[in-house]
């Protein structure tokens, strides 16, 4: 019945765990901004000191690539328990997309 509703009230100890889980949780978030930032600043760096195009494009890839692992694992929340099977179709994806565009690279450049 819809009148029949019950609160549950969290105890002490159940509201405090959750408070240190959460809190956990936010300072693997700041630290994943924190090192994402440090990787868009080498990017920007490595522009403005003029090195090579042929230098900076590698890196700047492979900067985004660990940015994409990041912000995957951690802002859509795959690091959390019950994703595994999400997070392992993601990046078995991205490891096929990755494979299929070196072999387009390859073939056309080769």
């Amino acid at each position: 019945m819809a009148h029949d509703v019950h609160d549950y009230v969290r105890t002490k100890e159940e509201y405090e765990y959750v408070r240190r889980q959460r809190a956990q949780e936010m300072r693997h978030m700041l630290t994943s901004f924190a090192m994402m930032i440090f990787l868009t600043l080498i990017a920007f760096t490595a522009v403005a000191a003029g090195f090579s195009t042929y230098l900076i494009v590698p890196i700047i890839l492979l900067l985004a690539a660990i940015q994409v692992v990041l912000q995957l694992y951690h802002f859509m929340h795959l690091s959390n328990k019950g994703s595994g099977t999400i997070a392992f179709f993601m990046f078995s994806g991205m490891f096929v997309a990755f494979i299929v565009i070196l072999t387009f690279v390859t073939i056309i450049w080769w």
